[in-house]
């Protein structure tokens, strides 16, 4: 696998040259809930750094599932487009969770590459977008780059600050060892930060929770080898810290993505189809007509 830093892409006028060379277009997705204490300086940083002073993507999203708090108006007025998770695809039945925000996005965003960012980063810098959309740009072969970096919360509980988090070291990566030791070698294979091409997205079922990027991973291995997965150092993440109760809840939707897919048990937790098999997305993304 291969692994990069977030310095080999910091020259971001001849990134934005390879992508034009290369025909690309790229968006940004931020997934929220109840994010009104970091949201308008992520969108406001990464529109001034990434739209308004070089142009690395086209469009930044931000995709809501119900805020209760000022998140949806401080992000819009920040720059961002926001949209309610539940207005896109609205005849499908309501779902919720971060692994719907994120299957939405694939629908409702339309650069050929799709980054994500969490909403909760507190020292929010462009790396955290160019460090993962980089190697797609500049490296044809790979479709599915992971960031990971050092978590000072974390390291003060004694975990490995560029190791995973407690579920991933307690949950994914022994399982990760013993069924794909390929993906052992990710850091943080849960992390938030991660960039794909749409070709990849739209062709993965998505678990509408906390198991999706587990998910993620493992049938982008399966249906495209290890060699299509990278992973970039974004150094350093301050983020909020979860409680146990919140990591046991997210544990049990790991399981269930992981469990089906090496097991052959029946899922508790729903997933959305692939992207592709929508006609709805078809229509939108390969018609040749969009709106």
């Amino acid at each position: 696998m291969r692994a990069f830093h977030h310095r080999d892409f910091s020259d971001l006028h001849s990134l934005v040259h390879a992508k034009q060379l290369a025909g690309l277009t790229a968006s940004l997705c931020i997934p929220t809930l109840n994010e009104e204490g970091t949201i308008a300086r992520i969108v406001d940083t990464l529109r001034v750094a990434l739209i308004d002073d070089c142009p690395l993507i086209d469009e930044l999203i931000v995709i809501d599932s119900g805020s209760t708090d000022r998140t949806c108006q401080l992000a819009a007025d920040a720059g961002a487009t926001v949209i309610a998770a539940n207005r896109i695809l609205p005849h499908l039945e309501p779902r919720t969770g971060k692994g719907e925000n994120l299957w939405k996005a694939v629908h409702q965003c339309r650069g050929d590459l799709i980054a994500y960012v969490d909403g909760d980063i507190a020292n929010i810098h462009p790396r955290f977008v160019t460090g993962t959309l980089g190697p797609l740009i500049r490296y044809p072969e790979i479709g599915y780059v992971k960031g990971f970096y050092e978590r000072p919360l974390l390291a003060q509980e004694g975990v490995d600050p560029r190791g995973g988090g407690r579920v991933t070291e307690i949950l994914v990566r022994p399982l990760f060892d013993r069924f794909c030791p390929d993906l052992a070698a990710l850091h943080q294979p849960l992390a938030g930060e991660y960039a794909a091409r749409r070709t990849i997205l739209e062709s993965l079922p998505f678990p509408t929770g906390y198991g999706v990027e587990t998910a993620h991973l493992i049938d982008v291995w399966r249906a495209h080898g290890i060699s299509a997965i990278a992973q970039t150092d974004l150094d350093e993440r301050i983020h909020r810290n979860r409680s146990l109760a919140d990591l046991g809840r997210m544990s049990d939707q790991i399981l269930d993505a992981f469990l089906p897919r090496f097991l052959g048990q029946t899922a508790s937790q729903q997933e959305r189809p692939p992207m592709i098999s929508l006609a709805e997305y078809r229509e939108r993304h390969h018609s040749g007509n969009h709106r």
